[in-house]
């Protein structure tokens, strides 16, 4: 049992490093409170099993192709880009959020954090490194059950992470002053276009380097 706990740890910790999808989930808590930014969070966390799927089944090497990967980086630059700017121009509306967040899409909360993963290329070369290596070993010492048990465990520490930013996110919301909501709501902003100016910078060096 202690083994499978280490797993739910280990979703933890692949979840936790600060990126677009943490950054989209305090901005849509912020502005739009827990549901919002839990599905962010649950979209993100959909393309991640999606991920796991493909390392487990040994689908990678379509990934690995360069066309393939400048897809990846073109389109998620201008989906982070896309969601740094509405962050930003948005930023002075947090009080109307906070009165009402019925104006917000849940469906678009959940796409935006589905894609933002799916498309970014850092995520896919991370969960074929980081979880192909942890698979591999995996699998040479487990049997089918045990494999799956603990793929079960990191998906579990995941989603729990995803829970809590949405409760911290949602309860800034609720607790802290309009003008410090709004330099967060800035500072995610101009977040997520900066991993999108980085998005963009490896696909210029995929077609001119």
């Amino acid at each position: 049992m202690s083994v499978f706990f280490s797993y739910i740890v280990l979703g933890l910790s692949l979840a936790a490093p600060i990126g677009p999808v943490n950054a989209a989930q305090i901005d849509r808590g912020i502005k739009s409170g827990f549901w919002h930014s839990w599905l962010v969070g649950l979209g993100a966390t959909i393309a991640d099993a999606i991920f796991m799927a493909l390392v487990y089944f040994g689908v990678v090497r379509f990934i690995e192709m360069p066309y393939v990967q400048l897809f990846l980086w073109i389109f998620g630059f201008f989906l982070l880009v896309y969601l740094g700017i509405e962050s930003i121009t948005s930023a002075g509306k947090v009080i109307e959020h906070k009165r009402s967040s019925a104006q917000e899409s849940k469906i678009k909360s959940f796409f935006a954090g589905f894609f933002m993963s799916l498309f970014n290329p850092l995520s896919i070369l991370f969960w074929l490194g980081i979880f192909g290596s942890i698979l591999a070993k995996t699998i040479t010492v487990n049997d089918t059950f045990h494999v799956m048990l603990y793929c079960m465990a990191i998906f579990i520490g995941i989603t729990i992470w995803d829970f809590t930013m949405a409760v911290l996110s949602s309860t800034m919301r609720q607790l802290l002053t309009n003008k410090f909501l709004f330099l967060i709501s800035m500072i995610s902003g101009f977040s997520l276009i900066g991993f999108g100016v980085y998005f963009g910078y490896q696909a210029l060096s995929i077609i001119f380097f």
